[in-house]
């Protein structure tokens, strides 16, 4: 059993909102969480929309169905009924008492609009991702703070080597699949788990034809993560429309396979590449589709570069939902090629740039994406941060550092 990072953040939430909504993938927590927080100080009820009965009588009469339960009460898997949201708002509107409604979702509201709209002003939304590296091993760092916040990283020196690091990629963070040392039996569950993600939830989510389709092409969208988003190159991979192409990408994202990091640009240049990013929100999946391993990675620096990418991104996306210092993720590329893998801009404006380098050497080429985002978004620019494989934190001047990657959970 593993102590979840978000939990004083949903203690909080509850504490002074009448509906909070606990969303996330299916199998990264949500349940396990939602129960383990029942006590005298959240005394809920809980009852799950997996129950086909229940989900049946909530259906009939949603209003009906709310107004006989006894609140607080936490109700799981709420997207199979979406009906109850009008219903919940009804009640809230006339008895505002926080911590009233705990939902939880395998689905993204935020990109269901008729949902998030019902419950405006009234819910507050709290992601839970698969486990961080931190929580994996009983810790809550924030390194997201530490960056905003001018630690100077001196005195870290690395503990962990390649093919540890390697290691922590292609398992990924699903509790199921951590919990499963012998690779066979992870590529299983990874079988299992998207073959039923892809047949019944979006299959609820929308009625659509090409459900033969959908594991081809998100195992084609897994070896492009960490890679500019193309259509036009998709369509043409894959042999389909690009119209039905961004529907399929759409039902990918809410329902947190994947998700996309749009380009960062300020008003004073039009010199950016506005193309997203595609990052999948599991490497231990990734590597499943992909059909990889240590070998395989070791072999291919440029596969491993990609996946270390989309690996960082993820931790830090993890860490930002319970991080003190709240912030927008991006990515920088100009049209003469100078990028920055990702971008991260607080509330004020400040940008931290975060390169990732598949390498324990540094050169001068590798600090260029950064000194470019510097000089193109002067004092706005904060700190640059290079992730490589050394062991030793190094500064370069500028408020440019090359760190290990396991500082951020250690």
């Amino acid at each position: 059993m593993f102590t979840r990072n978000l939990t004083p953040n949903l203690l909080e939430a509850l504490a002074d909102t009448p509906v909070v909504l606990l969303n996330g993938a299916r199998q990264v927590g949500k349940s396990t969480l939602a129960k383990q927080i029942i006590s005298d100080e959240f005394p809920a009820h809980y009852l799950s929309f997996d129950d086909s009965t229940l989900l049946n009588a909530a259906k009939l009469n949603p209003q009906g169905f709310i107004n006989d339960l006894r609140i607080p009460v936490i109700l799981d898997e709420v997207q199979h009924v979406p009906e109850l949201f009008p219903a919940i708002k009804v009640l809230v509107d006339g008895n505002r008492n926080p911590g009233s409604f705990l939902l939880t979702g395998s689905a993204n509201v935020l990109l269901l609009p008729k949902l998030s709209q019902s419950l405006t002003g009234r819910m507050e939304i709290l992601t839970l991702w698969p486990l961080s590296q931190s929580e994996m091993v009983g810790k809550r760092e924030s390194f997201i703070d530490r960056l905003f916040k001018n630690d100077s990283f001196k005195k870290f020196v690395s503990s962990i080597n390649l093919t540890e690091l390697i290691a922590k990629v292609l398992r990924g963070g699903f509790p199921e699949a951590v919990s499963r040392s012998v690779e066979s039996r992870r590529n299983a569950w990874f079988k299992s788990y998207i073959d039923t993600i892809l047949k019944r939830d979006i299959r609820d989510l929308a009625n659509i034809e090409g459900l033969i389709e959908l594991p081809r092409l998100l195992q084609l969208l897994a070896s492009r993560c960490g890679m500019l988003l193309n259509f036009a190159e998709l369509s043409r991979s894959f042999g389909m429309p690009q119209t039905t192409l961004k529907r399929y990408l759409a039902l990918f994202e809410t329902i947190f396979l994947l998700q996309r990091i749009p380009a960062w640009s300020d008003n004073f240049t039009k010199r950016c590449v506005k193309s997203p990013k595609i990052i999948i929100n599991d490497t231990g999946m990734v590597s499943y589709l992909l059909g990889l391993n240590s070998e395989r990675l070791i072999a291919n620096k440029i596969l491993l570069g990609h996946l270390l990418e989309n690996f960082i991104v993820v931790e830090l996306q993890k860490q930002a939902t319970w991080s003190d210092i709240q912030t927008r993720f991006f990515h920088f590329r100009t049209q003469t090629g100078q990028e920055v893998d990702l971008v991260l801009e607080d509330n004020s404006g400040a940008i931290v740039g975060i390169e990732i380098k598949c390498s324990s050497l540094i050169e001068a080429k590798d600090l260029k994406g950064l000194l470019t985002l510097a000089e193109i978004s002067k004092k706005r620019f904060h700190k640059g941060i290079i992730f490589y494989t050394g062991k030793n934190c190094i500064p370069y001047g500028n408020n440019i550092f090359a760190l290990p990657m396991d500082i951020l959970w250690n």
